[in-house]
C-alpha cells in the first residue's frame, strides 16, 4: 500500500493552524479559558505563590508553635535564625507568627470586602443598566457622589464612632468601593439587554428581578472574576495603608499595615521588622495583579480559538 504525504492533501487557502482548529473537539468556554491560562506561565506562577501564601497564612501558626502574642524580653529585636525564622520584635514577639496571623487579617479584609462590593455593584449596576432612563440617571448621579468622597474621611469619621478594627475598616471602603464595579456591571448589561435570550426571556413574561440575576449577571462572570482579581489587593493595600496611619489594626491585635507600621520605626538598626511584612504586601498584590491579567487575556472571547 503506498504512503502518501500530506501534501497531496492539503486544502489550498488552509494554514496548517486552520487545519488543527478544524480537528480539534469543540470545548466550552471555561475549558477553554483554562486552557489559555495555563498557557500563561507568569499567571500560573502568580497563582502558586497566592496559593504558597495562602497556606503560609493557615499553617504558620500551626508550625511555629509560637502564640503570635507571647512577649520574650530575653529576645527583643532578635535577627533571622533557626528558632525564629523572621526574627522577633521590639516585644520579643515571633515575627512569623505575626506576619502569619497578620496575613489572616489582612487577607480576610480584601476577600470580604470585596464581596461585599460585587454584591452591592452588581446589583445596583444591573438595576440601572437593565431599567436606564430617568431611574439610570438619577441612580447614576448618586453614583458620583459617593465617589468623590475620599474613604479616608469615613474612616476617620467611623474611627471616630466605633472602635477601629476590620469591620470599621471593611465599612468605610465598601462604602465608597461599590461604584466602580457598579459602573462596569452597568455598561455590560446595557450591552447585553439587547441579546436574544434577554428578549426570549421577557416575551416569556420573566420578572426582571429574574433576568438581571438569572441572565444578565451571570454572563457578567468573566469581567467579575477580574475585576476581583483586582480588587482584594486594593483593599490589602488600603489596610496597610490605613494601619500605617494608625487608622487601622490596633494592638494586640496585628496585620501586614501595622506590622509595617511598627517596622518603620526600626528600620534603622533592625530592617528585618519591615522587610518581612512590606515584601508579603508587595508580593501578594504584584501575584493579584498578574494574576488578573492573565485572568483577562483568558477570559476574553475574542482571543478564543
Amino acid at each position: 500500500m503506498k504512503n502518501y504525504s500530506k501534501e497531496l492533501f492539503k486544502v489550498v487557502g488552509f494554514s496548517d493552524t486552520d487545519m488543527e482548529a478544524m480537528v480539534r473537539p469543540n470545548i466550552g468556554y471555561w475549558s477553554d479559558a483554562w486552557r489559555r491560562l495555563k498557557k500563561n506561565k507568569v499567571a500560573i506562577i502568580s497563582m502558586t505563590i497566592l496559593i504558597v501564601i495562602i497556606l503560609m497564612c493557615i499553617l504558620g501558626p500551626l508550625i511555629s508553635g509560637v502564640n503570635y502574642q507571647t512577649q520574650d524580653y530575653k529576645m527583643l529585636d532578635k535577627a533571622p535564625s533557626f528558632k525564629h525564622w523572621f526574627g522577633t520584635d521590639n516585644l520579643g514577639r515571633d515575627l512569623f507568627t505575626r506576619v502569619c496571623m497578620g496575613g489572616r487579617v489582612s487577607l480576610r479584609i480584601g476577600l470580604i470586602g470585596t464581596l461585599i462590593e460585587l454584591f452591592i455593584g452588581c446589583v445596583y449596576g444591573g438595576v440601572c443598566g437593565y431599567f436606564g432612563g430617568i431611574a439610570d440617571i438619577f441612580m447614576m448621579r448618586i453614583v458620583e457622589v459617593i465617589s468623590s468622597i475620599p474613604y479616608t474621611i469615613i474612616v476617620i469619621l467611623l474611627v471616630l464612632v466605633l472602635s477601629p478594627g476590620e469591620v470599621t475598616l471593611i465599612i468605610a471602603m465598601c462604602i465608597t468601593g461599590w461604584t466602580g464595579i457598579a459602573r462596569l456591571i452597568r455598561g455590560q448589561v446595557m450591552q447585553l439587554k439587547q441579546s436574544e435570550y434577554v428578549l426570549a426571556a421577557q416575551a416569556l413574561g420573566a420578572k426582571p428581578s429574574r433576568i438581571i440575576s438569572k441572565h444578565l449577571i451571570p454572563n457578567t462572570i468573566g469581567v467579575i472574576l477580574v475585576y476581583m482579581s483586582m480588587d482584594i489587593p486594593a483593599f490589602i493595600f488600603a489596610e496597610a495603608f490605613l494601619s500605617f496611619l494608625g487608622l487601622g489594626i490596633q494592638s494586640p491585635k496585628t496585620s501586614w499595615g501595622a506590622l509595617v507600621f511598627l517596622g518603620q520605626g526600626q528600620m534603622t538598626y533592625h530592617p528585618h521588622e519591615l522587610i518581612f511584612p512590606a515584601v508579603a504586601i508587595a508580593l501578594t498584590t504584584l501575584a493579584f495583579n498578574l494574576l488578573g491579567d492573565g485572568l483577562r487575556d483568558a477570559l476574553d472571547p475574542k482571543l478564543r480559538q
